[in-house]
């Protein structure tokens, strides 16, 4: 079982640099950090988690400038989104990024992404919300293209050029692993035909039994697409506390890595924290 870390970095917490020293050094697997480039102030959209958005959803920084500053302080550390707004983003700048991380970092970045939650904030980058699960296939099969073909073209419904050079190409082959957050019902359908991974998020104790299930539904579904289930691992993103039971409980349902949630403040408050989450690694 692998154990990771997820953080809102942003302009009044551990600095990413410093957290990723942290983490190496007290044996964490990896880091993730989400994305949000904005939150609009009308607050239409509610939030997943509760009635009252957290101020780090508007403070956070950059993901990919923020992994850059961890790559460059650490070894051995993975380093991965989670998520990355794709939705929001151009496919031939970020999968540019993404292959300069992975370089820089000498392959150790994931990528973590899904479809998002907050319809005025897509809107504000011209993405139609009921469209954007259509609009990010589109945007990680032409990255892959990039990733992948020394004369790369993407011809589709939102997403068309014809033949490009883009280098670096990333260091990992065929290029980094892609997990998909979220749990709808058309879920493991991205998991299994463009994705390496999923992602599902789990905000309180409990829920062993379902998530044993899902994860038996999608290893059903990877067989019946002809692809390897062992071949999809699952990072489970857990939002409430750990307690000491926490990895044979997750290991028994089928998990492959825990992401534990850190709370976006200073070093004096974070390391303590990082102690107590580092005597859950096996």
């Amino acid at each position: 079982m692998d154990i990771g870390v997820l953080n809102f970095v942003t302009d009044y917490s551990m600095r990413p640099a410093d957290l990723a020293m942290a983490l190496e050094e007290r044996g964490f697997e990896s880091l993730w950090v989400p994305e949000h480039t904005h939150i609009p102030a009308s607050r239409r959209s509610p939030w997943p988690g509760g009635p009252d958005l957290p101020r780090e959803y508007w403070h956070s920084m950059d993901p990919f400038v923020a992994l850059g500053a961890a790559a460059a302080v650490t070894s051995n550390l993975k380093l991965g989104t989670g998520i990355c707004l794709i939705v929001e983003r151009d496919p031939i700048i970020t999968a540019k990024e993404i292959a300069t991380l992975d370089m820089i970092s000498n392959g150790r970045f994931m990528f973590g992404i899904g479809g998002g939650w907050n319809a005025e904030e897509m809107d504000n980058h011209g993405t139609n919300f009921r469209r954007r699960f259509r609009l990010l296939r589109e945007r990680i099969l032409a990255m892959k293209a990039i990733w992948t073909e020394d004369e790369a073209e993407f011809h589709g419904d939102f997403v068309d050029f014809d033949k490009i050079w883009s280098y670096p190409k990333p260091v990992q082959k065929p290029h980094p692993p892609i997990f998909m957050g979220g749990d709808g019902p058309t879920t493991f359908d991205r998991v299994v035909e463009f994705c390496d991974g999923w992602m599902p998020i789990a905000r309180g104790a409990g829920q062993e039994g379902v998530l044993t299930e899902k994860i038996a539904l999608l290893r059903k579904q990877a067989e019946e697409a002809g692809r390897d289930p062992k071949s999809l691992p699952v990072s489970l993103c857990i939002f409430g506390p750990p307690g000491e039971d926490l990895v044979p409980r997750m290991e028994e349902a089928g998990v492959d890595r825990l992401i534990l949630n850190l709370p976006s403040d200073e070093r004096d408050k974070v390391l303590p924290i990082l102690d107590y989450y580092a005597a859950l690694i096996p």
